[in-house]
Order: C-alpha cells, then sequence, then structure tokens
C-alpha cells in the first residue's frame, strides 16, 4: 500500500471510528442500533469503539475536527433527507479530490457488503475509480451490472489477474445516432437481460456530472460542444447516468435523451442504497439538484463540497 494510500485509509477508519462513538456515546444509541444506522456488523461496531478509545477520539469529549465532520453530516441528511453521509477530509488539491472521494468510498461500501458483492455501477471517471478500487482491495468476487451504455476507459480490464469478479456490461454505446436505433437497441435480448439484474443489486454506485468544460461527457467526445450549449441554455445545470437536470432536479426536455443508452430515473429512484460520489465545490449546483431530485439515499464527498452544500440548504 502506498503513502497516500495509507493515508486515505486512515482518515476513512477514523470518520467512521467518530460515526459510530457519536452515535452511541453522543446520541445514547445501542451497540445493535449504530449497527443498523451504519450498515454496519455489531462486532465491526464494538471493534470501532475500541479503536476510537485508543486513538484518542474518545475522551469524554470529541475533537473539534471530527465533531465538525459529524455536525455537517448530519446537517446535509435532513436537509436533504438522505439516509447517510460520508464527508472526507478536504483534498491537497483539485486534482485529487475525485481520487481521494473515490478511494473513501470503496471503503465505506466494502464495509457495507458480505459475500459476493453485487452492485451496480454508472458512468463516468469517479464511479470507475470506485470499481477500480473496490476491485484491487477486494478478495471477495465483486460482481457489477452497468447502469448505461458506453464503457468506461476507466474499468478495470476483467482479464487482469487481480480483478476478482464479474462484469455485467450494456454492449451499447452511451449515446446513439437516433431514437430508432436506440429503441431497437433496448429491444434487444441480451441489453433487456442486464438490465434485468439491476433491480437485484444491493447498491448502486452513481457519479455527478456538471456542466463544466472537463464534464466526462463532453472530455469523451460523447457530447459536443453545441450539444453542450444547447443544454445549458435549456436550463439543465448536471447529469446523473447522463439524464440532464435543472436545479429542481427535474430532467431537461432534449432530443439526446430518446438517444441515450441509459437506465431511466424513475427505475433509479426506485433503487435501494444509491450512493452519489462526487467532490469539488464546481459540482455543488448539480449535486444539489441531484439531491433535490431525491436520485440518492447516500452522498459521499469532500468537507470543501460538503461545507458549500450545507450553505445552501436554506434555500432548500
Amino acid at each position: 500500500m502506498s503513502e497516500r494510500d495509507a493515508s486515505v485509509s486512515m482518515n476513512y477508519e477514523e470518520i467512521l471510528m467518530a460515526k459510530a462513538a457519536w452515535y452511541y456515546y453522543h446520541e445514547d444509541k445501542t451497540q445493535q442500533q449504530v449497527s443498523q444506522l451504519l450498515g454496519l456488523s455489531r462486532m465491526k461496531v464494538i471493534k470501532l469503539l475500541e479503536q476510537a478509545k485508543q486513538a484518542g477520539i474518545i475522551q469524554f469529549r470529541f475533537r473539534h475536527d471530527s465533531m465538525s465532520r459529524l455536525e455537517l453530516e448530519q446537517r446535509l441528511m435532513t436537509g436533504f433527507l438522505l439516509k447517510d453521509c460520508f464527508i472526507v477530509p478536504p483534498p491537497p488539491s483539485l486534482e485529487t479530490a475525485n481520487d481521494n472521494v473515490a478511494r473513501a468510498a470503496s471503503m465505506y461500501i466494502a464495509n457495507r457488503v458480505e459475500g459476493e458483492a453485487f452492485i451496480n455501477i454508472g458512468y463516468g471517471d469517479t464511479a470507475s475509480r470506485v470499481l477500480n478500487y473496490l476491485a484491487l482491495a477486494n478478495d471477495r468476487t465483486l460482481s457489477c451490472v452497468s447502469l448505461t451504455g458506453g464503457v468506461s476507459p476507466y474499468l478495470p480490464n476483467a482479464r487482469s489477474s487481480i480483478f476478482n469478479s464479474r462484469l455485467y456490461l450494456i454492449p451499447t454505446p452511451l449515446l446513439v445516432s437516433s431514437t430508432q436505433v436506440a429503441a431497437a437497441m433496448k429491444a434487444e435480448k441480451a441489453i433487456q437481460d442486464i438490465q434485468a439484474l439491476i433491480p437485484l443489486s444491493s447498491l448502486s454506485v452513481i457519479g455527478i456530472g456538471a456542466m463544466n468544460d472537463d464534464a466526462t461527457v463532453l472530455t469523451s467526445g460523447v457530447l459536443t460542444n453545441h450539444d453542450f450549449l444547447v443544454l445549458k441554455r435549456n436550463g439543465a445545470v448536471g447529469d446523473i447516468l447522463s439524464h440532464f437536470i435543472n436545479e429542481s432536479g427535474e430532467p431537461v426536455s432534449s432530443d439526446l435523451e430518446a438517444r441515450t443508452i441509459s437506465t431511466d430515473l424513475d427505475t433509479l429512484k426506485g433503487l435501494e442504497n444509491v450512493i452519489g460520489v462526487a467532490a469539488g465545490v464546481n459540482k455543488v449546483q448539480a449535486i444539489r439538484a441531484v439531491l433535490r431530485g431525491g436520485y440518492l439515499d447516500v452522498l459521499i464527498t469532500d468537507e470543501d463540497t460538503a461545507l458549500a452544500l450545507a450553505a445552501t440548504i436554506t434555500e432548500h
């Protein structure tokens, strides 16, 4: 494990210790209630509480930084009706924000799946990084179902000896040439068979795209600059699973929508344990729109982004 990996792992474990201690000591929850709130086993909670004592997090008072993040998480959970929120310390630079959050998300997920992991994965840089870290760090079989067409270049090589997984990829582009082609592809049995697996997964990992020049759908060539400009003029502030939404989280009307091979938003809302993974204050408007739309159960982000989101809650 590299020095950077060790640092992220330490931050994650420390925050998890603080969350367990907060619920147990500050909110007077039982160990069983804490295990249910965090999605962990009771034995894991007991271990975390003991580690928190040894690490000095519990000293009959909370360290200020841990308590501040916990209070911020609670504020976002209450303000946006989330089941859980996980905030990692601010990254040393904007360039590492996505990677740090993806590492933390992989650890968060690994602590909440038992046996053979079976998850859905969305399109995009950050979500794909989460899958990579899960695949490399997990000694259990990982089964992954894609929620969209378009194979991301960040996805790991399924033939790799270090990648203990099964990939169920939708074998289509993300965006096709016409509505007729899209309809024909969606009617194919091979695609329908994969989509039938989506409701069976225990959780889903979703990235959130912003209307910035470095958006994955733009830099990857899926959309043109003209497409992007039209979407912005129509009120789009971001996308989830390549469905573009306005500031209220409602879909933006566009001819691109009918040509996109992606799990529809109504289906997404019906899934349990949808985890949104996104970082960077330049994504605040997009993340807020996704939260307002009610598409997520859990948000994993960095502290700077969380603070900016919390400042908007009075407008929610």
